[in-house]
């Protein structure tokens, strides 16, 4: 193709790659604006809305069944009387009325919660509320019920945000442009994947900016709940301990541990009048925090 055909091809089809975007982002879903009180965290990503939420909740089930049922047929799902289920179900209980602050549209969701038997340190909350523990996470870390409603919290926060939607999408849109740019180059449709289909949501990693607002967001919501906000620090202290082989951040997706730390202290002021609101006290009424 002769540059001028190509500088013509290419302004077309970015054209119309642009619109696909701004009318996917402008047309989706209602936007959800963060409360006014507590933690201060910015509006979730309108990119998201590329992908439809209906789309991805449905697979978030079907994954998260197939792993219930992988578990069950190893003796690896906690029954419904297992002590600790009963109590990550008691904590989810007093956390969850407090999710619809942040989105609303999880008033809808079928929240679930279960426990399987694993010594990997890990705990996940899929899209539409599919939440997973892992027996190793309290067990190594010997968590306290503040610290189970961090861990909680956080993972919740992922889902309340929609950071696996988010990170779809900007994939999509990543392979849309490439496909743009083939067609224009005359090298024919490269082929994408179905909007959120095939995604692999169990052990789906984030950002670290994905990280920092499940952090803060997940301490809000058990902040509101009556858990001391103050135990995500003692939480990435023993995360911390864990971790025999520290890898530098730049090298990482996540977030140190100590980044962490300096963050939720940034905004721990926020976090404990929603704390000491919920025990109806005052923040210099409150008493030490013990691990």
């Amino acid at each position: 193709m002769k540059l001028p055909a190509l500088k013509r091809a290419l302004k077309k089809y970015s054209a119309t790659f642009l619109l696909v975007v701004l009318t996917a982002c402008a047309s989706t879903s209602t936007k959800h604006l963060p409360p006014s009180d507590g933690v201060k965290a910015g509006e979730a990503s309108s990119f998201k809305n590329i992908v439809p939420a209906s789309q991805l909740e449905a697979s978030a089930v079907r994954q998260y069944d197939a792993m219930k049922q992988k578990a069950a047929q190893k003796n690896a799902l906690a029954p419904n009387n297992h002590p600790q289920l009963i109590r990550l179900r008691g904590i989810a209980k007093n956390i969850l009325p407090y999710a619809s602050i942040w989105n609303p549209d999880s008033k809808t969701w079928k929240w679930e919660i279960n426990l399987f038997v694993s010594n990997e340190v890990n705990a996940f909350c899929m899209p539409g509320g599919k939440i997973a523990f892992y027996t190793g996470i309290i067990e190594k870390l010997q968590l306290n019920d503040h610290e189970i409603a961090m861990v909680m919290g956080h993972e919740i926060a992922h889902a309340l945000r929609e950071h696996a939607r988010d990170r779809i999408a900007k994939e999509q849109v990543g392979n849309l442009g490439a496909n743009i740019l083939s067609q224009a180059l005359g090298l024919g449709n490269l082929g994408s994947q179905a909007l959120g289909q095939g995604v692999q949501l169990v052990g789906l990693s984030f950002s670290r900016s994905d990280e920092k607002d499940a952090d803060l967001v997940g301490m809000d919501i058990a902040a509101r709940a009556g858990y001391d906000p103050r135990a995500g620090i003692s939480l990435w202290q023993k995360m911390n301990a864990q971790t025999k082989e520290k890898q530098a951040e730049w090298l990482s997706t996540h977030p140190s541990g100590d980044t962490r730390i300096y963050e939720m202290q940034r905004n721990m002021f926020d976090a404990l009048l929603l704390y000491a609101k919920a025990k109806q006290t005052t923040i210099d009424r409150l008493p030490e925090y013990r691990p």
